[in-house]
């Protein structure tokens, strides 16, 4: 039992081949449709890494030459002031003032611009405000300027007692003889608005989530789109590093907090400060899931269509296979009919569908023979017992009325030993021929063995029948036989169901009807009690 079991389990879970050629060529299908989203994801991947860092270096380039530009701008303005102050010495203290304060509110460059002499004494502000006119300067970056006698750019430095980080610049100032007469000098400060500010920070937010950041030549911000960081000292940062060594670029980076950037920078030129513009590599990934969700959506439609063509084509190719397993199934089984040769599409189905179907035909034809020869009796041509007994159960079972005639060739054994088998076959030949004549088509004629034959009428009366066994005796008792004695047949009739019941019982009434004649003399036809 768990052996049957199993066997049954094993065949629920065999696959047909309509769903086998589906199932391999959807799984194609989605192993092909997922290495090409696979190649698609590395490649817009790289493509839009690549394009990125371009773009970043290209901003950061640009910006570069934007800041430079700017410096360069700054110092001549400086400059081009330094050469007015140059006769400082006849100027009225209100027209430095004014000049101090066009040049400020002209360009804009600078949130306060100072005349500074050679002793570092502070002549003259603007604006006025500053208040720091008449005082000696005291910040190191200052004297350094007044020492060198150079144009000057400081690093930043933080105001004390403000907190303000600022940025100054400075132009020497000779008189005509080439005598240092001192300095003027600009400031920034880094988290007011200024020029600086200005440009910067018109460029520096990108919606995307890009942004600019400013190093100077020592690694701290000066610009920042998070104004609380200005100031800060980045100096570790890879980017920053590669920056004070004067290296412009781009590459994939980590921000201090470990947030991978994609970062492209550049170095300016006139104070070795550096730019950076840097882009979160989420929004590659965003751009990337846009990407394949197109791709998917664009895809769908046809490879459903695929799909839907690949289960039809699956059908049409699998259906003779389909049709020539379940023919075969059945042979021998149940009766089959065997189908015209339809010719298929496909060459393989084809020839395999006309080799089966003529294979089954010549199968079909032979057991119809070997059951017809199992059937018949091949003396006479006769139903033979066997096919006799299984028509009177399906008779019986489904309750059709029918008579029984037994009949026994009369003194058989005496034809045999007189005049040979030959001669008694020829005789069971031509009684086989009268009874065949004498009955209708659908009625039952058999020979039950040796010299007995036996006779089924459907839905004929026992006095009915015995007309017919009548007529069949006195045929055969006038009929010319190969043989010199005459020959007569007797016979026993009995009916389903007013005889009996059950097949072994209808063919013993007959029996002993067909005896009761042999007894009154033979060749006589008896009806059972």
């Amino acid at each position: 039992m768990p052996m049957l079991k199993k066997m049954r389990t094993g065949r629920k879970r065999k696959l047909g081949l309509t769903a086998l050629l589906t199932g391999l060529v959807t799984l194609v299908v989605v192993l092909t449709s997922t290495i090409l989203l696979v190649a698609s994801y590395q490649s817009k991947k790289e493509s839009l890494i690549e394009t990125t860092l371009h773009l970043n270096y290209s901003n950061a380039s640009r910006m570069s030459q934007t800041v430079d530009s700017l410096f360069r701008s700054m110092q001549a303005s400086l400059k081009y002031s330094a050469n007015e102050f140059s006769d400082v010495e006849a100027m009225q203290a209100n027209e430095i003032d004014d000049n101090l304060e066009l040049m400020r509110n002209s360009s804009n460059y600078f949130n306060s611009i100072a005349l500074i002499n050679a002793d570092g004494l502070i002549l003259n502000t603007a604006p006025e405000s500053v208040g720091m006119a008449g005082q000696y300067i005291s910040s190191k970056k200052g004297k350094e300027a007044l020492q060198k006698q150079l144009p000057y750019l400081s690093k930043a430095a933080t105001v004390p007692g403000t907190g303000r980080l600022i940025l100054f610049m400075s132009e020497p100032v000779f008189n005509p003889e080439g005598l240092y007469l001192g300095v003027v000098g600009g400031t920034l400060y880094l988290h007011e608005n200024n020029v600086l500010n200005m440009i910067i920070g018109n460029s520096a937010i990108d919606d995307s989530g890009s942004y600019y950041f400013i190093v100077g030549s020592d690694g701290h911000l000066l610009f920042h789109p998070d104004k609380a960081r200005i100031g800060e000292d980045i100096s570790s940062n890879p980017v920053v590093q590669r920056l004070l060594r004067g290296y412009s670029g781009q590459q994939q980076v980590f921000t201090i907090k470990g947030v991978p950037m994609l970062a492209g920078y550049a170095s300016v030129p006139t104070n070795g400060w550096g730019v950076v513009v840097v882009s979160p590599t989420h929004i590659i990934q965003e751009q990337l899931l846009s990407h394949l969700k197109k791709v998917l959506w664009y895809t769908a439609i046809p490879f459903f269509c695929l799909f839907f063509g690949v289960i039809i084509l699956a059908r049409r190719l699998a259906r003779p296979f389909v049709y020539l397993a379940d023919l075969v199934n059945k042979l021998g089984k149940e009766k089959v009919e065997l189908s015209e040769i339809k010719p298929h599409w496909n060459r393989e189905a084809d020839l395999l569908n006309r080799a089966v179907l003529l294979a089954l035909r010549d199968v079909q034809s032979e057991k119809d023979q070997l059951t017809q020869e199992a059937m018949t009796d091949i003396l006479t041509g006769l139903m033979n017992r066997r096919k006799l007994e299984q028509k009177m159960k399906e008779w019986i079972e489904e309750k059709i009325p029918f008579s029984l005639i037994t009949m026994d060739v009369d003194k058989f054994k005496f034809v045999n030993d007189t005049y040979g088998h030959l001669a008694g076959d020829e005789v069971l030949k031509q009684v086989a021929g009268i009874i065949t004549a004498s009955v209708r088509p659908d009625d039952i004629c058999s020979r039950y063995g040796g010299e007995e034959f036996i006779i089924l009428l459907s839905r004929t009366r026992a006095v009915d029948a015995y007309i017919v066994a009548e007529r069949i005796r006195q045929t055969l008792e006038k009929s010319d036989v190969p043989t010199a004695m005459r020959v007569t047949v007797s016979q026993g009739i009995a009916h389903f169901p007013s005889h009996a019941k059950s097949r072994e019982e209808l063919l013993h009434r007959a029996d002993r009807a067909l005896y009761s004649a042999k007894h009154q003399g033979r060749n006589k036809t008896i009806i059972a009690d």
